[in-house]
């Protein structure tokens, strides 16, 4: 495992200044990312994707208990560094890496096909990471982040919570997040001036109906552009009229003067459904 002193010699051989723009704090104590894999079920079986793995320290602690993984990385020197960083911590189980030079936000074929999703994700792209790697990949079967205690907090809140939002919606459309944990600051370097939170989720299928995923998620964001309204208001100009709004909302089941953030994931694919039938 890399330590502190470890990742800060590392850092300073190759010259490297951790950047707010990417989002990196490095990860320098061996027992949380320890944590992070057991709590992520991490095996031998396992096959990971690991985004923005920086200099290591959790891409070791995947391929420890015999894991193959490949690491998505967006800063050329970390990902040329990181394969030589393994040979020399952990040789034997080299071959069980590979690195991809990518942005995880424009990335579609793995030539892979992972069944977990085990990172450390930037602050700053977080939530539209996370969405874009389960839209692109349906091999994923479970998934464990860490991302700010904030996000966490929003992602795994439920319908009728102060912080149920757009991210809460969405990615019950995937599967079942829960909150596994918070991380404090001084586990990083440099430290973030916030704590962190672990999300872990078990993927599952979407809602049974008959509209896509675009058209589920459009109705999610049309209904939380406008938070404190009705959904009959909100919708009105997404549905063309409130008038229509409201037929949709009575066929799906849904009271017209109910607000967002008290819909389900499932309520939204109904409701996206009655949409498209006027």
């Amino acid at each position: 495992m890399l330590g502190a002193r470890e990742i800060r010699e590392l850092a300073a051989q190759l010259g490297i200044r951790p950047t707010k723009k990417l989002g990196q704090n490095f990860v320098i104590d061996p027992n949380t990312v320890q944590r992070i894999v057991r709590l992520a079920g991490i095996n031998s079986a396992s096959k990971v994707l690991e985004v923005g793995p920086g200099l290591g320290s959790l891409t070791l602690a995947l391929l420890e208990p015999g894991a193959q993984v490949v690491a998505v990385e967006i800063d050329r020197g970390l990902a040329e560094q990181l394969p030589l960083t393994v040979r020399a911590h952990l040789p034997e189980r080299a071959d069980a890496l590979t690195v991809l030079h990518a942005d995880a936000l424009t990335l579609q074929d793995l030539g892979f096909e992972p069944d977990a999703l085990v990172a450390n994700l930037p602050y700053n792209v977080s939530v539209p990471v996370l969405l874009h790697l389960l839209s692109t990949l349906p091999s994923l079967r479970s998934v464990l982040v860490m991302v700010q205690k904030e996000v966490a907090d929003r992602l795994v809140a439920g319908p009728g919570s102060r912080t149920y939002g757009v991210p809460s919606v969405k990615l019950r459309w995937f599967g079942d997040p829960q909150g596994a944990g918070n991380v404090g600051p001084k586990v990083f370097w440099p430290e973030p001036k916030v704590d962190s939170g672990l999300v872990r989720m078990t993927c599952h299928q979407p809602p049974n109906c008959t509209s896509s995923r675009a058209q589920v998620f459009a109705v999610v964001d049309a209904a939380f552009s406008q938070r404190r309204k009705s959904l009959r208001a909100a919708l009105g100009q997404f549905a063309g009229s409130p008038a229509q709004a409201q037929l949709a909302l009575e066929v799906a089941g849904i009271d017209p003067g109910a607000r967002g953030e008290s819909l389900d994931v499932g309520d939204f694919a109904r409701l996206a459904d009655a949409l498209a039938r006027d």
